[in-house]
């Protein structure tokens, strides 16, 4: 049975069809009051925008006007990605906060691991829904690191861990879910309620709206955001074309262009977002004003070089996600 999480992009992608596929004021008309009381009848309302504010702009250690400093996965470049190594080097160097990405071994023990597999990062070979967490922990997850001398040995961490680790450090977390809906929900409103400190220092963000949904379902109470970057769907992270077939390409692009309109215009409020996580690329002083017309906080990702944070800081005036707080480096996507 399709539950409302489940049908988020797919109800605002099939409205947007039969809008312009009409001429009929009538019809239109019709299909506008369905979306309204769509709308009413299954939004969640934003966060208090006081809370959603501090936790997006805490005053202890943000940057220069207000702007958080976030480490994208803990500070992949200065030490190795989702580690706690990384947490307590993010807050060495002065971050405001941590993005650290949330997974499940196969025996469903939440971890910080971006990817579906252990290959990348790590000495060991295979996918995470293969490796239960025992055989994880033998892992080193600095094998690949360009400082593994430095942190030789560091582990893969629970969840519990990291979030213990940014408590004592004082760091505002942005739990990034890239799937498991239903899961992450119930690991993340135990995690909550466990450590309550965390509704005014963290926030749940994915890129698919379900897990908001979920999670707004799971905790109203939690702040939360959509992260997005447009053209995902045709393309990759660098702008290639994702598959060879100019027929899948540009039907993509179309489905592209339709998830775009949604998520601006449908699943931002029926989640109840306080924040909206835009690829760098995308953003313009226009697009920042269109978001706080809404009280919506824009987050830019991921920015790496001198010149592009003091934009974002100086002239924006919005936060950002970086790789690192030290040098220049090259983006992850």
């Amino acid at each position: 049975m399709l539950q409302i999480g489940d049908g988020l992009a797919c109800f605002s992608v099939v409205f947007l069809v039969l809008l312009l596929g009409t001429r009929s004021p009538v019809y239109s008309t019709a299909l506008t009051v369905s979306l309204y009381l769509f709308l009413v009848l299954f939004r969640f309302p934003q966060v208090p925008a006081a809370r959603a504010r501090q936790v997006l702009r805490p005053s202890s250690r943000a940057a220069g006007r207000g702007v958080s400093v976030l480490a994208h996965r803990g500070g992949g470049h200065d030490a190795p990605e989702n580690t706690l190594a990384a947490i307590r080097k993010a807050s060495e160097n002065g971050a405001t906060g941590v993005e650290l990405d949330l997974e499940f071994t196969a025996d469903g023990v939440p971890i910080l691991m971006h990817d579906d597999t252990v290959d990348r990062t790590t000495n060991g070979s295979g996918p995470l829904s293969q490796l239960h967490y025992s055989d994880l922990r033998r892992l080193d997850a600095a094998a690949k690191h360009r400082h593994r001398e430095m942190f030789r040995g560091e582990r893969v961490p629970t969840l519990k861990e990291a979030v213990e680790e940014c408590i004592r450090n004082q760091l505002t977390i942005y739990f990034d879910v890239k799937g498991h809906a239903d899961e992450a929900a119930t690991t993340l409103k135990k995690m909550y309620k466990e450590y309550p400190v965390l509704y005014n220092m963290s926030i749940v963000c994915s890129f698919e709206p379900k897990v908001i949904y979920k999670m707004r379902q799971a905790d109203p109470d939690v702040v939360t955001a959509l992260t997005h970057r447009p053209w995902s769907l045709s393309r990759l992270g660098d702008g290639t074309p994702r598959f060879p077939s100019p027929w899948k390409h540009q039907w993509l692009q179309a489905l592209d262009v339709l998830l775009d309109w949604a998520h601006h215009h449908l699943l931002w409020q029926l989640c109840g977002v306080s924040a909206f996580l835009m690829q760098k690329s995308f953003i313009s002083p226009d697009y920042v004003q269109y978001w706080a017309e809404r009280s919506v906080e824009v987050v830019a990702w991921t920015i790496n070089t001198s010149v592009e944070k003091q934009f974002y800081q100086e002239v924006l005036g919005i936060s950002y996600i970086t790789d690192s707080l030290v040098e220049d480096c090259e983006p992850h996507y």
